[in-house]
């Protein structure tokens, strides 16, 4: 933006900019070359100088995971509600159980057979819903691979959604316990 009119600068085009000397540091203007000729001041710049405008790329369309603590990543994968992620979540939430920071309140078994654990966070006491996706240990180090991988930063939530999404199928190929009228 232009700091005279408040403008849009446009990409490649000429761009004036100024420090202005403030007590407490320097201010840095970024004008259209016409607003800075035409603006009243009553003030002398610092330093000026003559460009033209780059505008930033777009952003990645990749979303990107700043490296993050194993609870705040689970807190943002939960939110999520991603079903290819619910064996790294449920991982993650081992992890953090194993580390002493979630302690398993209950499990209950669904009428699918499935079974949802419920975690609560020692230090703040807030509560997780959990799904067991019943990890076939085969797949189990693929998917602590994954969470080792978002924890550093190393993989974006896309790529790890890809692969979670991969060994989820692996896991539902898994035999599944009978029926109860079985």
């Amino acid at each position: 933006m232009c700091s005279i009119c408040g403008k849009g600068l446009v990409d490649k085009a000429p761009v004036v900019s100024v420090l202005h000397e403030q007590p407490d540091g320097y201010e840095r203007l970024d004008c259209h070359p016409e607003c800075w000729k035409t603006a009243p001041r009553d003030w002398e710049p610092f330093s000026s100088w003559e460009g033209v405008y780059a505008a930033p790329p777009p952003p990645d369309k990749k979303e990107t995971l700043k490296k993050e603590t194993a609870d705040e990543l689970l807190r943002h994968l939960i939110s999520l509600d991603d079903p290819a992620m619910k064996t790294v979540v449920y991982v993650l939430a081992v992890m953090l159980e194993r580390s002493k920071i979630l302690v398993e309140r209950d499990a209950k078994e669904q009428p699918d057979r499935t079974i949802i654990r419920i975690y609560e966070h020692r230090r703040t006491g807030e509560s997780f819903i959990v799904l067991d996706p019943r990890i076939r240990l085969e797949n189990l180090g693929d998917v602590q691979t994954e969470v080792v991988a978002l924890l550093s930063g190393t993989k974006t939530l896309g790529e790890v959604s890809s692969e979670a999404e991969a060994a989820a199928n692996k896991a539902d190929d898994a035999v599944t316990p009978p029926a109860a009228n079985e």
